[in-house]
């Protein structure tokens, strides 16, 4: 169901900080048409702890809409309060997501069982299946692998999506969960070793930018081809380093705006890149044949 190269969506602004919905379909049409695989709407990439329940939603279900059912929608509705996640759950079945992203608890440091009682939760209301998103450098938590194994057992829980950097994680989780355990990449820098260690795809920040380039890399590793996917990532490695500069969506927002796909909008307290990254992200789109 969710393979490859899987978009993790920005949410572009007008000018005057308003959510741009023209150009955010115009975005996802062109993602289609150069083999995204599946979007993630309303993840960290979409400036979601900025954006208010009402507009949270109204993004979803407008990229629900866009889609209309081309590839899978796997909608961010994670929350470090289970409740206000269940809410977002209900709304993203309601308004037609394929899967729900639900991120660890931040901030509020839950232990293991902690975070296996609001997973489950989340598991035993929900109508569709969920990602849980594993990212411990902003939530400063880190779902072990026993939890996730623990995890995978219920019902709704269908893989992970892995930001720990730590490549051997995929293949503990592999070993100990099994092959049917979809395991996506959160982490450009490091989504084809990933992919080497048994994953299915990657939620992607570079693919904003690079849509195809990523896509054919995903479809490579898929395939096998390595050698093939290494040539491809050997053009991508300058941007998935210029997209991490400065504190993302900063970056993404600034390469989309040069190809007319965003404003160079970021909410506080995020600001928008430096001249010096600017000149970084410039270069790294030149080199990957971009610009």
């Amino acid at each position: 169901m969710l393979s490859g190269s899987i978009t993790a969506l920005v949410t572009p602004f007008k000018k005057d900080g308003t959510f741009d919905e023209a150009n955010f379909t115009k975005h996802i049409d062109w993602q289609l048409q150069n083999g995204t695989n599946g979007f993630v709407p309303v993840g960290t990439t979409g400036e979601s702890p900025t954006l208010s329940h009402n507009e949270h939603k109204n993004v979803i279900e407008t990229c629900v809409n866009a889609v209309n059912k081309k590839v899978p929608v796997i909608a961010g509705t994670g929350s470090n309060n289970t409740d206000e996640a269940i809410d977002f759950i209900e709304h993203a079945t309601s308004v037609g997501a394929d899967a729900a992203l639900v991120v660890t608890p931040y901030y509020n440091k839950p232990t293991q069982e902690g975070m296996y009682q609001h997973f489950k939760k989340l598991n035993d209301i929900s109508g569709i299946p969920i990602i849980i998103y594993n990212i411990p450098g902003r939530c400063v938590v880190d779902m072990s692998v026993e939890t996730m194994a623990r995890l995978s057992c219920l019902d709704k829980i269908i893989g992970v999506k892995d930001a720990t950097a730590d490549i051997s994680r995929t293949s503990l989780q592999r070993h100990v969960i099994g092959e049917n355990f979809i395991q996506l990449s959160g982490e450009d820098m490091t989504a084809l070793a990933l992919m080497a260690h048994g994953g299915r795809g990657c939620i992607s920040v570079t693919s904003n930018v690079a849509p195809r380039l990523c896509a054919d890399l995903q479809d490579a590793c898929l395939s096998f081809d390595f050698k093939k996917a290494l040539a491809i990532q050997d053009k991508l490695i300058p941007l998935h380093k210029a997209l991490f500069l400065e504190t993302s969506p900063a970056p993404v927002k600034y390469a989309l705006s040069l190809l007319d796909y965003c404003e160079d909008v970021v909410r506080l307290p995020l600001v928008s890149v430096t001249s010096e990254t600017q000149v970084a992200v410039r270069d790294a789109m030149i080199h990957a044949g971009i610009l």
